[in-house]
């Protein structure tokens, strides 16, 4: 507490610390719910230690399916098929999903997403929209993410997506344009490159500052008691 003199007068006066700046790389994938989760941990841990710590999320690509056709899979068959699970062991971790999301306020459609698709277009855009503002990005992450396992809307189709443009106020036509063309796969192909070099092998993964890593869906006082400690080691 410092003391200053005003007027002739003493004044106590506080001075509080200020939050410490983290980067933090969100790598992740629209058709992975524990991302879905994870996100909204994430977010509600920032919030909670705002007083410590001020972050700038940035998401990054990483496709679980990346050969899934045209079409997609249907969801049963596909995790039936890639991880030999059986029905009732779908159902329990389904269960356990939307537990998770409802605790942190993401509030899964309950008979699930109906078919596993494509991600690359989805990625393709929130790449464009970091270009646009990180506010923006995550605003598209999670009209993206509500989308597909909020409503099991078709995140490979491109109504769904520019839908999801329009709800967060960027240009329609732009996002349209770049639809219609290449624009950004080269982009989105290096960066997934670069984190799979980087190690990373499942999702969400978060990276802060480029040198710490959380996995997987945690909880936010998981969340929150790392992003404290790395804030005071800075």
């Amino acid at each position: 507490m410092g003391i200053k003199r005003q007027n002739g007068r003493h004044r106590h006066s506080m001075v509080l610390p200020v939050p410490t700046a983290l980067h933090i790389d969100f790598v992740s994938d629209v058709a992975c719910p524990w991302c879905a989760v994870g996100l909204a941990s994430l977010q509600q841990a920032l919030k909670n230690s705002a007083d410590a710590v001020q972050a700038t999320l940035h998401f990054q690509p990483f496709e679980l399916n990346p050969d899934m056709p045209p079409g997609g899979e249907d969801v049963d068959e596909h995790l039936r098929r890639k991880y030999g699970s059986t029905p009732e062991q779908r159902a329990q971790i389904q269960a356990t999903i939307r537990e998770r999301g409802a605790a942190v306020g993401f509030a899964f459609k309950p008979d699930g997403r109906g078919r596993i698709v494509n991600t690359f277009n989805a990625h393709r855009l929130l790449h464009w929209a970091a270009l646009v503002g990180a506010d923006k990005q995550l605003a598209l992450k999670r009209a993206l993410l509500e989308a597909y396992h909020g409503r099991a809307e078709r995140v490979d189709h491109d109504d769904v997506l520019l839908a999801a443009v329009r709800q967060v106020g960027l240009d329609i036509e732009r996002a349209r344009q770049i639809l219609g063309s290449d624009e950004f796969a080269d982009a989105v192909r290096a960066a997934e490159r670069r984190w799979q070099m980087a190690g990373i092998q499942s999702v969400p993964a978060v990276v802060i500052n480029e040198r710490h890593l959380i996995s997987g869906g945690q909880p936010p006082e998981v969340f929150e008691q790392a992003l404290r400690q790395i804030a005071a080691a800075q």
